[in-house]
């Protein structure tokens, strides 16, 4: 018998750091274009400071968002934020486009104490350079963070290039 798909969703609230993956709806190439990817980031952002998370990294790419979501809150919900996540950011592009924006469900990660967030944050934004997009993460335009400036993370990768981490279902 393989592993449950979701934890209990106990096991989501509090204080954590998860690493989050969206998949648009049939996987459509719908983050390809400056003004959606906006209307979307924008939405992202404010809903995950309105519920109490931070946003270190995220990336969108062609069919699919990751985002690093981190919370030092005791009372916070993941499973809540991830809804209103998908319902307000799939309202406004609804609204834009008339097309739906999410497939229903969502991949997460919750990252362990000892485990390198900044190497978590690497990982998200050169997430364009290992799908070939682009040669460095610099020229890739669609991610950014709550916490850190660009050139902030883009430092992170000179200091740590030694540093290398896999979300769990890619080991």
């Amino acid at each position: 018998m393989g592993h449950p798909h979701r934890l209990e969703p106990t096991q989501y609230i509090g204080a954590q750091a998860v690493f989050l993956t969206c998949c648009t709806v049939s996987r459509r190439r719908t983050f390809v274009a400056a003004d959606v990817v906006r209307t979307v980031e924008t939405q992202m952002r404010r809903v995950c400071l309105g519920h109490g998370f931070h946003l270190p990294a995220y990336c969108f790419m062609p069919d699919h968002v990751h985002a690093l979501v981190t919370s030092e809150a005791t009372t916070v919900e993941l499973g809540t934020l991830v809804r209103s996540l998908k319902q307000v950011t799939g309202y406004a592009h609804r609204r834009r486009t008339g097309e739906r924006l999410w497939q229903t469900s969502f991949f997460d990660r919750t990252l362990r104490g000892d485990e390198d967030r900044i190497a978590v944050v690497r990982y998200i934004v050169a997430n364009p350079v290992r799908a070939g997009l682009v040669d460095s993460p610099d020229d890739y335009p669609y991610w950014g963070s709550t916490l850190y400036s660009r050139s902030d993370i883009l430092e992170f990768f000179e200091r740590e290039r030694h540093t290398v981490w896999t979300p769990g279902w890619k080991t």
